[in-house]
């Protein structure tokens, strides 16, 4: 008889809490999942804990629970508020967006600022359908940890039917070397030898594997290169301002 009281006020507080919830989540604001800033992503964990413990322990006060959300949004809001008035306060608590890719090159003190590795910045390429990083002007981690690019002009998107041209293969480039590190299989695959990719990183001042960050060959076999050393001290890289 007791569990079965327990799971009755269970389900009341499911019931009763989901709307709260729901309310709390509209009177926030509209924001995507996956566009969350750092603050309203641990609000919304927040939320979840007192939500969660108060449906899981039937010992909880269940109004103190529906206070604690109430507060909780009115807080995130005037939080969001003070955001907006004050940009000084707005940086605090949200990460900056960082220039990670500048005229086709890795900066890579930025990527290790912000503890993104290669791969992390190739996927998130791939998945704006960009596969050759030579193609890039800006390319820029914002605030919510998506990548936003600026093509170069060339290679800005138009339609075919507009410019009525014919269609040409698209471009696709591989990795062939990443942190110092030679991708053999990719070069024998490519039909290319190690003595090629010397040879070219020579004519680009470079003479060791160790100085490169990235290389890769696109379907013309073009080396396009970025240098460990590009933009080091950051003096050169564009202002970006959140």
């Amino acid at each position: 008889m007791h569990l079965i009281k327990e799971l009755l006020i269970v389900s009341g507080r499911i019931v009763t809490i989901l709307p709260l919830m729901l309310v709390i989540v509209l009177y926030m604001g509209k924001r995507s999942i996956g566009e969350l800033p750092v603050f309203d992503f641990l609000v919304i964990i927040t939320l979840g804990a007192v939500v969660g413990a108060d449906i899981a322990d039937p010992k909880i006060e269940h109004i103190h629970t529906a206070v604690a959300i109430v507060l909780i949004g009115i807080f995130q809001k005037i939080v969001s508020k003070l955001k907006i008035k004050y940009r000084k306060f707005g940086h605090l608590i949200t990460f900056e967006p960082t220039i990670v890719i500048q005229d086709g090159k890795f900066i890579v003190s930025n990527l290790t600022k912000i503890r993104y590795s290669i791969d992390n910045v190739l996927q998130m390429l791939r998945e704006k359908e960009v596969f050759d990083i030579s193609e890039i002007f800006l390319g820029i981690v914002e605030s919510n940890g998506n990548i936003s690019i600026l093509k170069k002009p060339n290679k800005a998107e138009v339609t075919i039917e507009d410019m009525n041209l014919t269609r040409k293969e698209p471009s696709l480039s591989y990795p062939v070397i990443v942190d110092g590190i030679l991708y053999n299989d990719t070069i024998v695959k490519l039909n290319l030898s190690e003595t090629w990719l010397k040879q070219h990183l020579a004519n680009l001042g470079i003479n060791s594997l160790e100085e490169v960050f990235f290389a890769s060959v696109n379907m013309k076999r073009e080396l396009h290169v970025s240098p460990k050393n590009y933009m080091k001290d950051n003096n050169e890289v564009l202002p970006i301002y959140n």
